[in-house]
């Protein structure tokens, strides 16, 4: 269970958001809604460990992830816009390295499964740097099959994706819902499968410039 309690974030001297409270339980989707600049990539970074709030938590199965940083980063997975893979290596080196620094050794053999239930079957070994925007999108979500991570955290994941990869991606995210995971995810795109999505609106958190500046 993932757990937000009175977060509140500040970027350029004014104030995002304050006072986020929500609950992701098991089995769910939480979508982050709300206009540009209402904070959502920020709330994901700090869920993820790369932005401190300035004020307020993030807990995991009740206790704040700053308790145990490396057993919750064990536990979840980031996706953001940048596909973090090395151009020069091809797709199963990539996914190994990235897979190592997590501590995790994993079958060439189950990299490859991966990689073709993402719709990259015959490129395994194919310079990541020779791949389009989209096919370098699907080896980073191949990294979510291969690391196990019971909540994923991601930002914008159908950026890039083609429409027969747009059904591949939310079929793998409502199939982690159905299998006990969770997820925390922005997007612009209309999800099919929506009983298992819940939407929160940062809009209704948005703290006027002005009013923080004075």
């Amino acid at each position: 269970m993932l757990e937000i309690k009175n977060l509140a974030a500040d970027r350029g001297g004014y104030r995002l958001f304050e006072g986020v409270n929500f609950q992701l339980d098991a089995g769910r989707l939480m979508q982050l809604v709300g206009p540009n600049g209402a904070g959502k990539t920020t709330l994901l970074f700090i869920v993820a460990g790369l932005l401190v709030p300035a004020n307020g938590q993030v807990r995991w199965n009740g206790q704040s992830v700053l308790h145990d940083r490396s057993m919750f980063a064990g536990a979840m997975s980031y996706l953001g816009h940048a596909a973090g893979l090395k151009a020069s290596l091809d797709p199963v080196k990539n996914l190994q390295f990235l897979l190592a620094l997590r501590g995790k050794k994993v079958r060439v053999q189950t990299i490859h499964d991966a990689l073709n239930r993402v719709g990259l079957y015959g490129y395994e070994c194919t310079a990541v740097g020779r791949l389009s925007a989209g096919q370098k999108r699907r080896v980073a979500l191949a990294r979510l099959y291969l690391e196990g991570s019971p909540l994923w955290v991601l930002d914008e994941p159908f950026t890039a994706i083609d429409l027969a990869g747009v059904g591949q991606l939310e079929q793998l995210l409502v199939d982690h819902a159905r299998q006990g995971g969770m997820i925390l995810f922005t997007t612009h795109h209309v999800m099919a499968g929506q009983e298992y999505v819940q939407q929160f609106d940062l809009a209704d958190f948005r703290h006027a410039e002005e009013e923080y500046s004075n």
